[in-house]
């Protein structure tokens, strides 16, 4: 199998069939095996009934993955992606932010010697068609601008829910991660950084979608978020 991908969903019931249908239509038309794995995060509503009885047509195998309580989108991708059996390993987002057809990117990086291929909406040729509001645009830039200091990782956006692994590399960073938060992204590629693997970065289409399942909208919230980021060195000493 040369591709899986690894979709997190917490409550998804309504977003991932949409998600699952234009995924499965590009999968379909590719020459190669490929599988999709849903990683129910604790859900309370009927996301893994809805997955389970997808019409998966053929060539691409769709599996629905759950465990309770909930526990973080940075478990469950963790759960997806060591679970995962494809040579190379995406996972992306289940509210569709990012379309499939980008992961061809990401394929031609790994087919050019990298090791991990990252989705950016801040490279040159990334197209946004529907942007967050201005409050958190700003925040992501001071968060980010934070997070390279501390973490001397140099990306412009390392929260883009779209990133292709090889499988070596994913089951090795996967099986090191610690945290269980949104901020499994730069943990991961800080680990990258250390064991030496080469990271590679390709611009993606995006688009902003509401009704998101993880929203920081209150000072605690933001707060947490840096105390999850200034853990990370703490838990690899």
């Amino acid at each position: 199998m040369k591709l899986s991908i690894v979709i997190p969903a917490y409550n998804e019931a309504r977003r991932i069939v949409p998600t699952l249908e234009h995924t499965l239509a590009y999968l379909g038309r590719q020459p190669y095996a490929s599988e999709i794995l849903v990683v129910c995060d604790g859900n309370t509503d009927n996301t893994l009934e809805v997955v389970a009885g997808f019409d998966t047509g053929e060539g691409t195998a769709v599996q629905a993955l759950r465990y309770e309580p909930n526990r973080g989108k940075g478990h469950a991708v963790r759960y997806g992606m060591l679970r995962a059996e494809g040579d190379r390993v995406l996972f992306m987002d289940a509210d569709y932010a990012v379309p499939i057809e980008e992961v061809a990117k990401g394929m031609d990086l790994l087919d050019r010697g990298c090791d991990i291929a990252i989705g950016s909406r801040a490279l040159a040729g990334a197209k946004i068609t529907t942007r967050q509001n201005f409050f958190r645009q700003v925040s992501a830039r001071i968060y980010t601008f934070i997070q390279s200091l501390y973490l001397g990782i140099d990306y412009p956006d390392t929260q883009c829910g779209f990133k292709l692994f090889s499988r070596q590399a994913a089951r090795d960073l996967f099986g090191r991660q610690q945290l269980d938060s949104v901020i499994f992204d730069p943990e991961i590629l800080w680990l990258a950084k250390r064991a030496g693997y080469k990271v590679g970065q390709f611009p993606v289409q995006w688009r902003h979608v509401e009704e998101s399942q993880i929203v920081y909208d209150s000072l605690r919230k933001s707060l947490f978020i840096f105390q999850e980021l200034f853990r990370i060195r703490k838990l690899h000493r």
